[in-house]
């Protein structure tokens, strides 16, 4: 099936649900996911999409882990994908993208919470 791409400016706001985590490709054995074209293992990420007044949390794949971003973070998302599938009777969508990261920089480490 195709993939359908998704215009990320039409959110109202992009945010890390659940944090990066390794995808298992195998669970008897702990092996890793690996994306195909990169070599680089795919970590999912749990992103709340926040559009007016509803929000959905959806998992989304991509290769490479994400650095710097972590839970409750915004995130900008680039080139997200949603595919239809079906297999053996159980249906479903997965989303993939190019790249997820932090929005804007972290503090800087010296400053408080609350301190300017």
């Amino acid at each position: 099936m195709a993939s359908l791409p998704i215009d990320t400016a039409k959110f109202t706001g992009i945010i890390c649900a659940v944090p990066p985590a390794p995808r298992v490709a195998n669970r008897e054995t702990g092996q890793l996911r690996v994306d195909r074209e990169t070599g680089k293992t795919v970590y999912q990420v749990g992103l709340c999409l926040m559009a007016g007044a509803s929000a959905d949390v959806v998992t989304v794949s991509v290769a490479g882990e994400p650095a710097g971003v972590q839970l409750g973070m915004p995130v900008a998302v680039r080139d997200l994908v949603a595919t239809p599938w079906e297999n053996e009777g159980r249906h479903g969508i997965a989303f993939r993208a190019a790249e997820i990261r932090p929005l804007s920089a972290p503090a800087s480490a010296g400053k408080g919470a609350g301190q300017r």
